[in-house]
């Protein structure tokens, strides 16, 4: 009896170390679910033995397709990371000029071969990120109360359709455009018939003009107000003069804007060169590229005195000529408006792009950047049909990595972070020319505060090198080009929308706002934001 005893106690002890060994194992590896385990022993073993659930990652995306790499010319070798973002839409959320989310936002960097295949699985894979933007819309803006008018030349119209694709299209705005062929040579009129059907392709209430005989490019960009006025209907009551490098990152917050201003009452508005020195030469005005905007009423003194004021100005610019015009008739002055942009300082720009201001207009896209290519800005822009008003907004992550969204990733040595004055914009720019005897050195009415432009060693970059709409988001893709021996680094985030019905397996961040307070107005005060619906060229 004792020794059958001893017997059944020996193999009891047995049998559950044999299920206390299985399920250290299978905590360390992960099981699916506890509930193997009978219910009587489960009762009896302690909580850190039990097995945990294996982690949901039937959300998080471990493979990653790269073949459209090969289209870039990218080195065969490079180091890669990815992350999808989910795009969560909350009320209580503001744009502050730096949000901060504990953690990383990429995982380890692994070397990718593209020779060997298109399809790799990552070896370091993390959730889904969930990143709170403001609430917006769905819905394009409504913007029949608004004209736009560009003068320019047949050329460079055609290179502007795919960035107007991206604010115009749908929002009932009109556009008229006067074109030339250059400017010496008028344009052929079935060539401006065949152009403005390629703009109407796209959903762009456009109509394109000849100009005034002899006018000369000046005279051709006054002359778009009396063009405007006498198209106007029962709804126009703004008429915007742009460039055809002008951009709106955001059609209903221009709107939102210009309704502070009763469109009854005779308006200047418009934005003062960032230069100085341009500011002392030409004058309290609006300047052109950063688009100057006129009530009805207004652009109806101009109409009215339009061969007087024509007359009395001798000048190579336009928009000194409406100066000029409505200075010399009426008592109204420039209503300046910080937030619309000239963009007129030069060489690398990454200061101002990283800086977490939300612009109400941009300038100057079609300049070289610092590398010799053209500025990316309709993709740069497109991760807003995603997240709204999300352009070159910040994000800090952890203690080292800066997100602006759209045109780069920063990486900074560890600690530099802490000692930077993140309110203040990096002066990356050229110095400006400078006025004698003026205290302003440049760009102090308009960029300050500032500080100063950090070494190649105290920031590593990451340049957008494409963006594109896939299913269900938009894929980014940034780039930093190893030096000497070093591998190109190539960083992408997918951008998607965080649906209720999709129940990610994602990581909520714990994101809050760190500097410069709201960016953008309050709600009480604002309209939910309406979601970017333009997308992209039509083919």
């Amino acid at each position: 009896m004792l020794l059958r005893s001893a017997t059944t106690a020996f193999l009891c002890l047995l049998s559950i170390t044999s299920v206390i060994l299985i399920a250290h194992l299978y905590n360390t590896k992960g099981a699916p679910s506890p509930e193997w385990i009978p219910p009587k022993i489960k009762d009896h073993l302690p909580p850190q033995l039990l097995p945990k659930p294996a982690p949901a990652t039937q959300d998080v995306n471990c493979s990653s397709r790269i073949d459209w790499l090969d289209r870039k010319e990218r080195l065969s070798t490079f180091n890669y990371a990815r992350r999808d973002i989910l795009v969560r839409a909350d009320p209580a959320t503001k744009r502050t000029l730096m949000t901060t989310v504990d953690g990383p936002l990429f995982p380890e960097l692994q070397p990718v071969d593209l020779s060997a295949d298109s399809i790799i699985e990552l070896q370091h894979c993390m959730e889904p990120l969930v990143l709170k933007v403001p609430s917006f819309s769905q819905s394009p803006p409504i913007a029949s109360n608004l004209m736009f008018g560009i003068q320019t030349t047949m050329a460079r119209l055609d290179d502007t359709i795919e960035t107007l694709v991206r604010w115009l299209p749908r929002t009932g705005a009109k556009l008229f455009v006067i074109v030339k062929e250059t400017e010496d040579v008028e344009a052929d009129a079935n060539a401006m018939k065949e152009l403005e059907a390629k703009l109407r392709a796209q959903d762009l209430d456009a109509t394109l003009v000849p100009p005034f005989k002899g006018d000369d490019f000046s005279e051709r960009y006054f002359s778009l107000v009396k063009i405007m006025y006498e198209h106007r209907n029962d709804k126009t009551e703004w008429i915007g003069l742009i460039d055809d490098d002008t951009f709106f990152p955001s059609m209903h917050s221009l709107l939102d804007m210009l309704a502070k201003h009763d469109p009854k009452d005779q308006h200047y508005i418009g934005a003062l060169s960032e230069d100085w020195w341009s500011v002392t030469t030409y004058g309290y005005m609006g300047f052109g590229g950063a688009g100057v905007f006129l009530s009805v009423n207004l652009a109806e003194v101009i109409d009215r005195n339009y061969e007087k004021c024509k007359a009395s100005t001798d000048t190579t610019a336009g928009d000194i000529r409406v100066k000029d015009c409505i200075y010399g008739t009426t008592n109204i002055k420039l209503t300046h408006i910080p937030e619309l942009h000239q963009v007129d300082f030069h060489g690398d720009k990454s200061g101002y792009y990283e800086s977490g201001h939300q612009p109400l207009s941009l300038h100057h896209w079609k300049d070289r950047r610092v590398d010799g290519e053209g500025w990316l800005l309709p993709r740069m822009h497109l991760v807003a049909d995603i997240c709204g008003d999300c352009f070159m907004q910040r994000w800090q992550f952890g203690d080292d990595t800066v997100l602006s969204n759209g045109f780069s990733i920063a990486k900074y040595p560890t600690g530099k972070l802490k000692k930077l004055d993140m309110n203040k914009m990096e002066a990356t720019w050229d110095d400006g020319a400078q006025v004698k005897d003026s205290h302003n050195h440049g760009f102090e009415h308009s960029l300050e505060p500032t500080r100063p432009k950090l070494k190649p060693r105290e920031k590593v970059q990451f340049m957008l090198l494409d963006a594109v709409a896939i299913e269900g988001g938009v894929r980014q893709t940034y780039l930093h080009e190893g030096a000497d021996q070093d591998l190109d680094t190539i960083l992408e985030l997918f951008w998607k929308e965080d649906l209720p019905t999709d129940k990610p397996a994602g990581i909520e961040s714990d994101q809050k706002g760190k500097v410069g307070g709201e960016q953008s107005p309050s709600k009480k005060d604002v309209p939910t934001r309406r979601r970017h619906v333009y997308g992209g060229l039509r083919a």
